[in-house]
């Protein structure tokens, strides 16, 4: 008599109670960590809801506060009479406060960086991520362009991926003491007047290229970040390029296109997706670095925008050409001036001054307005790249 196979147990396995309380405690034992993960994350998120919401939003009309959103930092001063009560005045008022308590007058407290509002720091930080955003994508969607398209399979393609991975390792202070050595102090400008710090002057004739940096600045300080999140966007493009199926490439060039041409019309539109998602995971670290800007481009106080620069006055009868250069200096120079950042202000607040009521809610309400921002640049990568997607299908 054959015996039924179905009746046959497998040798190799073992108790089959014993698998299913296994594979049960394995799954519980995952899910409680994700829960945990999860929770950790929404309290820290909801920690910073509470504390930090009630600075930017008001309950009455405009319902937003936007003297916080539109204004400079500044000291806060608060005076506070003989009964106790308190007083929060900016600092060109606190003289007119106390000479009207008079003798009610008791005491007075200052509080660094807690008055006025963060317009200075949002600025500063928009301005060095879209600097470093921008160089980020040229430099890293070239160089994966050419290991996922151009390079050849061997041991120097295998070295150049292994020092991306471990430029992604560096720790961030070493790409702001890099971003000064490089950039702040060593980097070529055009100029007719060399600083004696410069370590090369080649003279060109008509002006002078001297290698003398361009100081603490926006450009710096988006180079340097450019550089801390190159890794991560070479990486995710190499792959998004990787991705596409081989059989566009070849369809394409069968048809007499160039590689140029394969890359540009076959591949880069297929990948953009996925790039776009390494740009979101760029923004975010660009903009929340503190160290390499500490060197590179931020000041902890600045008591006016980056275009507020002072020019010297144009004469009454000075032409058209002249106000127009004039106008490109300011929006140029734009990038030459050092700003404040976000996180070096909550850095500054939270470490550098003693902690009170006022510099706490000037801290919480600085994070949650840089989480707000992070988080409106990446649904805006998020929805280009659905609409990306949407319109390139495979």
């Amino acid at each position: 008599m054959t015996p039924n196979p179905t009746a046959v147990g497998n040798p190799f396995a073992g108790a089959k109670n014993q698998q299913e309380r296994r594979e049960r405690i394995t799954r519980w034992l995952l899910r409680l960590v994700t829960f945990f993960i999860v929770a950790v994350t929404l309290g820290i998120l909801a920690l910073i809801a509470i504390k930090g919401s009630p600075v930017v939003f008001r309950s009455q009309w405009p319902f937003v506060n936007t003297k916080f959103l539109t204004e400079l930092p500044s000291t806060l001063h608060v005076i506070e009479d003989v009964k106790g009560n308190k007083q929060e005045v900016e600092v060109g008022h606190a003289d007119e406060v106390k000479a009207g308590l008079g003798d009610n007058f008791h005491s007075e407290t200052t509080i660094s960086y807690s008055g006025g509002g963060i317009l200075g720091p949002i600025v500063g930080t928009a301005l060095l991520v879209l600097v470093s955003i921008s160089v980020a994508l040229f430099l890293g969607v070239s160089c994966a362009i050419y290991l996922s398209e151009y390079a050849k399979h061997g041991k120097f393609l295998e070295l150049v991926r292994l020092a991306i991975l471990n430029l992604a390792g560096v720790p961030s202070v070493v790409f702001g003491l890099f971003g000064l050595g490089a950039f702040v102090l060593t980097a070529p400008v055009f100029t007719h007047m060399p600083m004696d710090r410069s370590i090369l002057i080649i003279p060109l004739g008509f002006t002078t290229l001297s290698f003398e940096g361009w100081d603490t600045c926006v450009l710096s300080g988006g180079f340097t970040l450019a550089f801390v999140i190159l890794p991560v966007i070479i990486t995710a493009s190499e792959q998004c390029l990787q991705a596409v199926p081989q059989g566009f490439r070849e369809t394409s060039m069968a048809l007499g296109a160039t590689r140029w041409q394969t890359i540009r019309y076959s591949v880069l539109p297929f990948a953009m997706p996925g790039i776009l998602t390494s740009s979101i995971l760029g923004i975010a670290r660009a903009a929340g670095e503190t160290a390499p800007i500490m060197f590179t481009a931020a000041l902890a106080f600045k008591d006016k925008l980056p275009w507020q620069k002072a020019l010297p006055p144009l004469p009454a009868d000075a032409s058209i050409f002249a106000h127009w250069e004039q106008s490109v200096s300011r929006l140029l120079g734009v990038f030459t001036e050092s700003v404040q950042a976000l996180p070096y202000h909550i850095y500054t607040i939270a470490a550098k001054i003693p902690q009170n009521e006022y510099s706490e809610r000037a801290q919480y309400g600085s994070v949650f307005v840089f989480l707000v921002l992070v988080a409106t640049l990446a649904a805006t990568s998020i929805w280009l790249r659905r609409r990306l997607r949407a319109k390139y299908r495979w």
